[in-house]
């Protein structure tokens, strides 16, 4: 099994934390989101773990770490993020956002999946976007589970709480098939966009598809996607006012109520 870490990305939202850092180096409770990531997975031995750097890249620098670089990160999102370790999808890979840390036993409900593919669904969500956010739904997409839980709808825009029976997180594994499936339905929806719609969203370019976009195309293509879900034991830093509250809930000891830092 082997990692791919997505953390390309900027993270405008945090200015001034990312004015000079990438927003995987920003700390909390004393170790950088890329620190709590690498711990999870060697806490697995899983030591085959891929970085995809773009904003500083050169600030990024962990020791016997894979480096993949997207070079057009700022015109790109999260789809050819991962793309560009696209040779680290191996036999059995977790892939996760740069932006998020998880305790140890979130990322043991995913080690342990035997299926094709398989994705991280926080069932405690409501209680988490209350504290980020004043009016949670600007915030949140749909993400609908059958009777067999699996995901039959994610990333779509929302008008009620209704459409929400979970929060993705950014975090998934391929395995046995699953990598062929995610490879091949990449290629065929990049082919088909090179006649100018992106059939992954007809809204933006192929370049600026969301992951959530690519995982609804693979639903669409009748493929299953396994939830996997968990209560907590996570967070992810997304703007500076999330920094300011993590802060404050550490120091008042509250915020093991989300993340336990000492279950990593």
């Amino acid at each position: 099994m082997n990692a791919i870490i997505l953390a390309a990305g900027e993270g405008k939202r945090l200015h001034p934390l990312t004015s000079e850092m990438p927003k995987c180096l920003v700390e909390l409770f004393g170790k950088s989101l890329l620190h709590w990531q690498l711990n999870t997975f060697k806490n697995f031995e899983i030591n085959d773990i891929s970085i995809v750097t773009g904003y500083l890249k050169e600030k990024i620098n962990f020791s016997n770490i894979n480096y993949f670089v997207n070079k057009n990160f700022q015109k790109t999102n999260m789809v050819e993020t991962l793309f560009c370790a696209r040779e680290k999808l191996l036999d059995s890979t977790i892939i996760s956002y740069g932006d998020i840390i998880f305790e140890k036993k979130v990322l043991e409900k995913l080690y342990q999946t035997d299926d094709d593919i398989s994705i991280i669904i926080d069932k405690n969500w409501k209680e988490y976007w209350k504290i980020r956010f004043n009016n949670p739904l600007d915030d949140l997409e749909s993400l609908k589970i059958d009777s067999e839980n699996n995901i039959i709808d994610i990333g779509q825009k929302i008008k009620t709480m209704d459409e929400i029976q979970g929060q993705y997180i950014g975090l998934m594994k391929f395995q046995n098939n699953g990598n062929e499936i995610l490879k091949s339905f990449y290629d065929k929806c990049k082919l088909l966009a090179k006649n100018g719609e992106n059939p992954l969203n007809s809204k933006i370019s192929f370049e600026k598809s969301y992951m959530t976009d690519l995982l609804q195309g693979l639903i669409n293509e009748g493929y299953k996607i396994r939830a996997i879900p968990i209560n907590s034991g996570w967070l992810e830093l997304d703007t500076y006012d999330d920094f300011l509250k993590y802060q404050l809930m550490y120091k008042d000891k509250k915020i093991s109520k989300f993340f336990n830092p000492n279950n990593f």
